[in-house]
């Protein structure tokens, strides 16, 4: 992942008191929390003035909700994702009426062939995206921070082996390798799980290169030099200066790694590896439409449209926060 991310650099006025608060035995200049609550304040207010960041956002939230309500909204018309509805479809297998058959009993058109509620399978298949989505990322997140800190903060050979060990990860052909890893994983095994284990597995190289690089950055931060000079230890040290000010860094990162894995989830369900059917979801909903789109191209649109919205809303709020942070945004508004 590239582009600039937050400014981490304190005010010129940390220096002039460090001396008074070293002898105090403190590590961190009083002002440093001020100065850090300032920015976020300013990158609160900034992140408000954008509308199309809370667009995405209320986009994203108004998803979460139908996945945490799946059950009830799908049982206001008495439907699941797994009832066969077959007085909904023609003697042919497709859906009665216009739009996939989408009536006030199902409102978004039902299944061909099976006749199962596509608002049903649409509302539970958010559950599987979003999960194995929210999921892999903060696994990617928690390595990719792990070893972008080590990395940034140790140095030397550390550094070395470890940027090689990222550059590996990231040439490896992930896709063929989860593909082949898929077909030995034992069926009993939770396949959402499987998911989650193998994105965030591959998806930390480039957590890890911005992590390292704003690192490498604030390791050489006259407050984290300090805290050096009167002994506190690397632990402590990063436990305290650094990973304070890589906050903002990660959040946005993470934030912005969630489209990718949400599909990448739906493009191992459109291979056939994903989570077994009945269960519903996005990715193996649209492999299944492909065949049907010539003659029902809502049973295509229904899942798609679902992917669609929710991949570029959680972009757009990733785009925000990432202006926000970033100091020289503060005179853009969109």
């Amino acid at each position: 992942m590239t582009g600039q991310f937050a400014n981490f650099d304190k005010v010129d006025s940390i220096s002039r008191v460090m001396p008074q608060k070293l002898l105090s035995g403190s590590t961190v200049p009083a002002d440093v929390p001020v100065a850090a609550a300032t920015r976020r304040s300013g990158a609160f207010a900034r992140l408000l003035s954008d509308r199309w960041a809370l667009t995405g956002a209320a986009v994203a939230a108004g998803f979460v909700l139908l996945a945490l309500f799946a059950p009830l909204l799908s049982g206001i018309n008495g439907n699941n994702p797994y009832t066969y509805h077959l007085s909904a479809l023609t003697s042919s297998g497709l859906p009665k009426g216009p739009f996939g058959g989408v009536s006030t009993s199902h409102w978004l058109g039902v299944e061909p062939q099976t006749g199962r509620d596509l608002f049903s399978i649409v509302a539970y298949g958010a559950r599987i995206s979003l999960l194995v989505g929210v999921g892999a990322t903060l696994l990617a997140t928690v390595i990719g921070t792990v070893l972008g800190v080590l990395a940034g903060y140790r140095g030397g050979l550390v550094d070395t082996l470890l940027s090689r060990f990222t550059d590996l990860t990231i040439a490896f052909p992930q896709l063929i390798f989860m593909i082949a890893l898929g077909a030995l994983v034992p069926a009993s095994f939770p396949r959402q799980f499987f998911m989650i284990a193998v994105i965030g597995a591959f998806g930390w190289p480039s957590v890890a290169r911005v992590v390292r690089g704003q690192t490498m950055a604030l390791r050489n931060r006259s407050f984290v030099v300090a805290a050096r000079a009167v002994g506190a230890r690397p632990l402590h040290i990063l436990r305290t200066e650094i990973l304070p000010n890589l906050a903002s860094t990660i959040t946005v990162i993470a934030t912005m790694s969630i489209p990718g894995a949400i599909g990448t989830e739906a493009a191992l369900s459109f291979l056939g590896i994903g989570v077994p059917p009945p269960t519903p979801s996005w990715g193996r909903e649209i492999s299944s439409a492909i065949a049907w789109v010539s003659v029902d191209p809502w049973y295509l649109a229904a899942p798609g449209i679902a992917l669609f919205l929710v991949t570029l809303a959680l972009n757009a709020f990733g785009d925000g926060l990432r202006d926000a942070f970033d100091p020289r945004m503060s005179g853009r508004l969109r």
